[in-house]
């Protein structure tokens, strides 16, 4: 029996020297246990260096594909082919029908040949003689890494990578700017306590904060670009009559440092969003005309990619980022989470309280048709997300219609209230005259 053996230098060619040895899997490792011993097992019949990283690199992206490389055939030509009547024993099965398939040789994989793959690699530096183990991890590192950036470069899937990023530094500049603003209001509220009830709009609160400065010269200051003019009235009148501390001008200049901060993630945030907003019509539009770009690139960025979200069945869709409260659910024996991450979508929002189960469930079977319409298509229109999403709104409306004719009562309802009234008003009578 020959082995082929792949390494980050070349390709190794072992000639088994005792097959009886392979039959015990359990025990084969001590077989191995020092360099000795596994030249008595093994023996080296040729080795094909690589040349460079390059080549290293086509013949594993090769062999990771399942095919042939220009290296490995001429190997197995070379030295494999002159003994065809040997059998070669490799690590991956469907390697194995590829060279059955193309050069007619005779291929074994079975648990004894993956322990003895194991066994090789933790004897490697003894087994192939001519390579240092310096050079040899060397190498490694360096296919490493080009493997890497190669798998990186080329995976279809890896283009939702900007929308995972683009939606985890959108929630991190919301949080961001909640805390900015929680504490530009306190802090500016010290001197001007009034203006934080009359602007409700923090990015208004923060622009009037940064042109007034002082309280003092609200008066003098034109605020109608920011504000409406019952408001900027509002807040003049409160102005005069402010019940603040007064504050140095080191204190100002430092609130209106803070005001421009917030002021400029606001626009650098609404600019994400529009690259979001972009990036999940031209990558997934389906799902975008479904759930919206938002809930839909959560989902994405949760199930890590759209090929991954693309192999979740909507059951999974429904409830995906309610994992915690759906295992609590199933230890406390309680009704399990009827919504996830989807609950924020438009079509989910606008419904009653008691329907939500309902849409969520329907939305979650039409939405992950659409994801795996985006993820395996080949179009990229939105036809299918705009019909399905039609037909959800038209279920909507039946279902909402549905409670309102329950409300204002059937006719078999109708029926039981006369029948209800008619026998209260013959209590009420029986009362009277027994009174009389």
């Amino acid at each position: 029996m020959l082995v082929l053996f792949e390494t980050a230098a070349g390709y190794a060619i072992f000639k088994v020297l005792d097959e009886s040895k392979l039959q015990q899997v359990d025990s084969l490792y001590k077989e191995f246990e020092t360099a000795e011993k596994a030249n008595k097992i093994l023996k080296l019949k040729h080795f094909e260096k690589f040349q460079d990283t390059t080549e290293a690199l086509a013949a594993a992206t090769a062999l990771v594909e399942g095919k042939i490389g220009k290296s490995l055939k001429k190997v197995l030509k070379k030295v494999v082919a002159k003994e065809a009547h040997e059998q070669l024993a490799i690590s991956d099965a469907k390697l194995g029908g590829v060279i059955k398939e193309k050069l007619d040789l005779s291929c074994v994989y079975s648990p004894a040949v993956a322990e003895l793959m194991r066994c090789i690699r933790s004897q490697m530096e003894g087994l192939i003689s001519g390579l240092p183990a310096r050079d040899f991890s060397a190498m490694s590192l360096g296919l490493a890494h080009s493997l890497s950036r190669y798998k990186l470069k080329f995976s279809p899937d890896k283009v939702d990578t900007m929308i995972v990023q683009a939606i985890s530094l959108l929630d991190d500049l919301d949080k961001e700017l909640n805390n900015y603003i929680m504490r530009c209001r306190e802090w500016y509220g010290w001197h001007f306590p009034e203006l934080g009830k009359v602007i409700t709009d923090n990015l208004a609160y923060c622009k009037t904060v940064r042109k007034v400065g002082d309280r003092t010269n609200v008066s003098s200051t034109d605020l109608s670009e920011y504000l409406p003019e019952e408001i900027e009235a509002e807040v003049k009148l409160a102005a005069e009559i402010s019940m603040g501390t007064e504050v140095s001008e080191q204190d100002i200049g430092n609130i209106r440092h803070l005001c421009d901060q917030v002021i400029e993630i606001s626009e650098y945030r609404t600019q994400l969003y529009d690259y979001l907003k972009n990036r999940m019509m031209a990558i997934a539009p389906n799902l975008t005309v479904m759930v919206g770009e938002l809930v839909g690139a959560r989902l994405i960025s949760h199930a890590g990619s759209l090929l991954n979200l693309a192999k979740h069945p909507a059951s999974t869709v429904q409830i995906l980022g309610a994992e915690k409260a759906l295992f609590r659910a199933l230890k406390t024996r309680k009704d399990t989470p009827k919504y996830g991450l989807i609950y924020h979508a438009s079509l989910v929002g606008q419904t009653t309280a008691k329907n939500k189960g309902k849409i969520s469930r329907m939305l979650a079977a039409k939405a992950s048709l659409a994801i795996r319409y985006d993820a395996l298509g080949e179009d990229t229109n939105a036809e299918m997300g705009v019909e399905n999403r039609a037909k959800l709104e038209a279920r909507l409306r039946q279902l909402e219609d549905r409670g309102i004719r329950r409300i204002s009562g059937t006719g078999k309802a109708m029926a039981k209230a006369d029948k209800y009234q008619h026998k209260s008003q013959q209590k009420r009578r029986k009362r009277r005259k027994k009174r009389r």
